[in-house]
């Protein structure tokens, strides 16, 4: 019966993917990784401003220019050494990077990915805070590293910089005065959670 069920979720999944050969994967877009063999690496990613997505023993996969097909051939390689057999990766675009139109300077593009139920790109308030950004994600998986949430942010040169916040003690008022502004651009990643974290 299990492996009924398998096949049936093989071919809508291939079904989906299928209708979605054609597309080239954007920054910006949400995509839907399922694992038929191990549900819980099932999740969400957001393509980077780098074009690549952060995946479970895959690490960091190149998505942008990409089919849905060859991101999953990617992610299959990429975590291939934790199966017996060669697991069934379906890769589906979830949501299209939406685009910005002449809004003005009171909108900023925001990135969120990782262990949130509503990553993607967020166009905010200009002064949104880090905290004020984080409520409109839905909350967190029971997953998430609360503590060690990383802001990505990168200047008018180029340079990139990575901030750690500890979100959790911002949230209990230890670290009054800690939440930062957001700007244009900015990447928030929450981290899986360690195992005895």
């Amino acid at each position: 019966m299990k492996k009924f069920v398998l096949a049936i979720c093989a071919v809508f999944l291939a079904t989906v993917a299928a209708a979605q050969s054609g597309y080239q994967i954007r920054t910006g877009d949400t995509l839907s990784v399922e694992v038929l063999e191990d549900p819980s690496l099932n999740r969400s990613v957001l393509v980077l401003p780098d074009g690549t997505i952060s995946f479970p023993f895959a690490g960091s996969v190149r998505a942008s220019g990409r089919t849905a097909g060859q991101v999953s051939d990617a992610i299959t390689t990429g975590i291939a050494s934790n199966f017996a057999t060669a697991p069934n990766v379906f890769v589906t675009v979830e949501t299209l990077r939406v685009q910005t139109t002449a809004s003005g300077p009171a909108q900023i593009d925001v990135f969120m990915m990782g262990e949130i139920t509503s990553p993607g790109e967020k166009q905010l308030d200009r002064g949104t805070t880090l905290i004020q950004a984080l409520a409109t994600t839905g909350g967190f998986t029971s997953f998430a590293a609360t503590k060690r949430i990383l802001l990505r942010r990168t200047d008018r040169s180029g340079k990139q910089s990575v901030m750690r916040i500890n979100y959790k003690a911002i949230a209990d008022g230890t670290a009054v005065g800690q939440d930062i502004r957001l700007q244009d651009g900015d990447v928030i990643i929450v981290p899986e959670r360690r195992l005895f974290e």
